[in-house]
């Protein structure tokens, strides 16, 4: 599928707001694929395909994750933000017909992060926090560090959404806590 035809899929499937916001991070995907050295077009693919499913309703997600045989976990059941990540990756693949495994993960993981990303994970997962359209508090420092290190980007991201959890009383997916951890004991590493 070229990206002329996922353009047209995604703007059958959200509004402007969304479509503007896909468009941003694939850019800023590109962007970062570009400065960190990673395939720069398949990441322009995956930051238009990352939020196909945002839009979607609790029941169609429901039905690509039976569809799919997707087990959520108890914390997943109850955080259905999360929900669009992992719909999105198995509508990716099992309705586009989208078989670049490294595409599906990284949309897959680009709300939670986890342990053992890949640098074109990592990638996804910054673009998703630096694109142009942001403009929370903090992201100023996020986007710094993206242009410093991508592994100092993907604290910042991870610190932020740890700290924006805990202070909303909201669980936190252990896939984040393990993903920070690895990023703090490898910052540690470097250290010594």
């Amino acid at each position: 599928m070229t990206d002329k035809e996922i353009i047209k899929v995604l703007e059958g499937r959200m509004g402007a707001k969304r479509f503007n916001h896909s468009l941003c991070v694939a850019e800023e995907a590109r962007r970062l694929a570009q400065k960190y050295g990673a395939d720069g077009d398949r990441l322009y693919t995956a930051g238009l395909l990352h939020d196909i499913t945002k839009e979607t309703s609790c029941e169609e997600q429901l039905k690509i994750f039976s569809d799919s045989a997707i087990m959520l976990t108890d914390i997943e059941k109850g955080a259905i933000k999360l929900w669009h990540a992992i719909s999105g990756s198995a509508y990716c693949k099992t309705v586009l017909g989208i078989t670049d495994e490294e595409i599906l993960s990284a949309i897959r993981y680009h709300t939670t992060a986890k342990a053992g990303m890949t640098k074109f994970q990592k990638i996804l997962y910054i673009a998703d926090f630096t694109s142009a359209d942001r403009t929370y508090p903090g992201v100023g420092e996020v986007r710094a560090a993206a242009d410093r290190s991508i592994e100092e980007a993907m604290a910042e991201g991870l610190a932020f959404t740890i700290n924006d959890l805990s202070a909303n009383k909201k669980a936190i997916h252990p896939d984040t806590f393990e993903a920070y951890n690895e990023i703090m004991i490898a910052e540690k590493e470097v250290l010594k």
